[in-house]
């Protein structure tokens, strides 16, 4: 459905999300016919819309492992994620998950909605998975058994210092850095890239994701998910559910800025990574979820609301990032638009704000060195632009034609 206010305060955006809805479009189109491959590519895009996309221009086998390898990731962090599940079953089928994906009968019924189709329906992700290329089959297999290794550790502990904090992190999406890493290189696409700033690829990603989560895992039943470490939130609160309350807005605040903080850490190790990237299908893969998760951020920073509901990047601001991130240039751009932003938001009164400002002005120094921001016409920070009466009504005529045939 088209927001009609987002439009008409951010009418640049609906060019972009034009062309994000007709190429959601065709990727429908090009889901194989082959059954358990059609099962795989249908969930994708009902589990993640925005990986179904940008994975479509990659080449078909490296395309397929990707998809086989996302959805056991789902499968696995399903059962993770799953809280009504007592840890004496739960434990045994996460260390055992590895084994699993090779039998096509496997089947473990968890979740809710999508996910719990997924879980059900396991053997047609399974009989996919024995199709693919030896290579593939076992960089998958490794990191799916040293993962569930780690999810099970980390189901009978808590997160407390932010050693244990970069650790699970690691098993839950680190390890996803060094599994792509190992898939690409399988391909033959691209050089086989350090475990150190593979690992970070998904630390950064992750921990955007647990800090976006918090009211949902604190709020979860029968039992909250606890992934903010002590050693951050206890300097702000005595419970880490005591940061939803209003009367702790300030100090909440404050915690939610540390976090912001440990993840912008980071940001140097993703930019080696992504600079190293040859081909461009992989590098549009890599780029797009990074340029959303410094955004996020962005978003996230001096923000009470991600204690009151969830706090996301604007549809249309999401689709001009998918259509304009192309080449390194247009990633210096985005995170050095995205980090101005951020820096416009630290207060001096904010405990970390010195070291805030020191890890913003790394990345901006980064960015400015790159040479890359000579020339470009920034769709992030830009100044505010006037509209006439024959335009608005030529965008609520879009609009209209939108409503009918999209």
């Amino acid at each position: 459905m088209v927001n009609l206010r987002a439009i008409l305060k951010h009418p640049e955006d609906l060019y972009p999300l034009v062309k994000l809805k007709l190429a959601a479009r065709q990727a429908e189109k090009q889901i194989p016919a082959e059954p358990h491959l059609a099962f795989c590519y249908s969930m994708l895009q009902k589990v993640s819309t925005s990986f179904a996309l940008v994975i479509q221009q990659l080449d078909t086998d490296l395309r397929d492992a990707l998809c086989i390898f996302y959805l056991v990731l789902r499968a696995l962090d399903t059962v993770e994620d799953d809280t009504s599940i007592a840890a004496e079953v739960k434990v045994p089928v996460l260390k055992a998950f590895h084994s699993h994906i090779y039998n096509s009968e496997w089947h473990f019924s968890c979740g809710t909605k999508d996910s719990k189709i997924l879980m059900d329906e396991f053997h047609h992700v399974s009989v996919a998975f024995l199709e693919l290329g030896k290579g593939y089959q076992e960089a998958i297999e490794n990191i799916i058994m040293r993962m569930g290794e780690g999810m099970a550790k980390f189901i009978c502990k808590e997160v407390e210092t932010i050693d244990d904090y970069d650790e699970y992190c690691h098993y839950v999406a680190g390890l996803v850095g060094l599994g792509l890493s190992k898939l690409f290189h399988a391909s033959g696409k691209e050089d086989l890239q350090s475990d150190s700033i593979s690992n970070s690829m998904g630390l950064f990603l992750q921990k955007t994701s647990i800090i976006r989560d918090y009211l949902e895992d604190i709020n979860e039943i029968p039992k909250p998910r606890m992934f903010w470490p002590r050693e951050i939130w206890s300097k702000y609160a005595n419970k880490l559910e005591d940061l939803k309350y209003e009367e702790n807005s300030v100090k909440s605040v404050h915690c939610l800025n540390d976090m912001v903080t440990n993840a912008l850490t980071h940001v140097e190790d993703c930019l080696k990574y992504m600079v190293a990237l040859r081909d461009p299908a992989i590098f549009r893969f890599c780029a797009i979820p990074q340029i959303m998760a410094i955004g996020t951020l962005a978003l996230f920073y001096n923000n009470i609301q991600v204690f009151r509901g969830v706090v996301e990047m604007r549809r249309g601001l999401t689709a001009k990032v998918i259509d304009r991130t192309k080449t390194m240039s247009d990633v210096y751009g985005a995170f050095y638009d995205f980090s101005l932003m951020l820096k416009s938001k630290v207060e001096d009164v904010d405990p970390n704000a010195r070291k805030t400002k020191d890890n913003l002005e790394k990345i901006l120094k980064l960015c400015r060195e790159s040479g890359a921001l000579g020339q470009r016409n920034s769709y992030i920070i830009r100044s505010k632009p006037q509209y006439n009466a024959t335009m608005i009504a030529a965008i609520f005529i879009i609009i209209a034609i939108l409503l009918v045939y999209l």
